[in-house]
């Protein structure tokens, strides 16, 4: 992990020669960006092991650069940390489900944004316990998930999905016929970290449904448990 190299995109000088002063200091290689252009050149120089993002930045912001991020093949799995000035719960409801994992505010320490990286970068460390390999491709009744290419598909139609909605249907995809309570997904999907409700679940779920269509009747609500998803008697086999 000390030799992590960790992309800083930032347009503030100051808040960008703190956060890379700290993090050099902790033993990780740094690289600093002002723009979209500039950090858009690096990552196809080098992918990194992590972006601190900030989202107010000119010419594109920080969201539409995390979209981006998630859309590439090569680049879906690096983790992202934002750092914002904004503070609301709907502007880190935004920021996790256009596939941000975690999210630090200004002002904050230096200590906690040393911490909060370790702790990323541990999590993403962690292996896979799933049943279903990374990369696999996952095939439920009308629904097909091809991890590898970060594509969904349903009766062979693609299904336009956010980063957070792909992740909770690839758990629970890779979980079939399981139960998995709201506070398991909220850990496997949102992080160990994530200080949001369990309420959230619900709302990712609802919109899953929406846009799985017919499918979407493979999610199924275990009352005062949570989710399970499981092939309509129709489409197994």
């Amino acid at each position: 992990m000390a030799e992590a190299l960790i992309y800083i995109v930032e347009d503030d000088r100051n808040i960008r020669e703190i956060e890379s002063f700290a993090l050099k200091n902790s033993g990780f290689e740094i690289r600093e960006f002002e723009t979209a252009k500039q950090f858009y050149a690096g990552i196809n120089q080098k992918i990194p092991q992590l972006v601190l993002l900030d989202i107010m930045l000119p010419e594109e912001d920080g969201l539409s650069i995390l979209q981006r991020i998630r859309r590439a093949p090569e680049t879906a799995r690096v983790p992202v940390m934002m750092v914002t000035a904004k503070s609301s719960e709907m502007d880190k409801v935004r920021g996790l489900d256009h596939g941000a994992d975690d999210y630090i505010t200004k002002p904050f320490g230096v200590l906690e944004l040393i911490s909060r990286v370790k702790a990323l970068l541990r999590r993403v460390e962690l292996p896979q316990t799933d049943a279903v390999p990374n990369h696999a491709v996952i095939k439920l009744g009308d629904v097909t998930l091809d991890d590898g290419r970060y594509m969904v598909t349903v009766a062979g139609e693609p299904c336009d999905l956010t980063h957070k909605e792909f992740e909770l249907l690839r758990y629970l995809m890779q979980n079939n016929g399981i139960v998995l309570s709201r506070s398991r997904i909220m850990e496997r999907v949102w992080g160990e970290d994530y200080e949001g409700e369990t309420r959230t679940v619900d709302m990712h779920i609802k919109t899953l449904r929406q846009k799985l269509q017919s499918a979407g009747g493979m999610i199924k609500t275990v009352r005062n448990v949570g989710y399970m998803m499981e092939a309509e008697p129709h489409s197994r086999g």
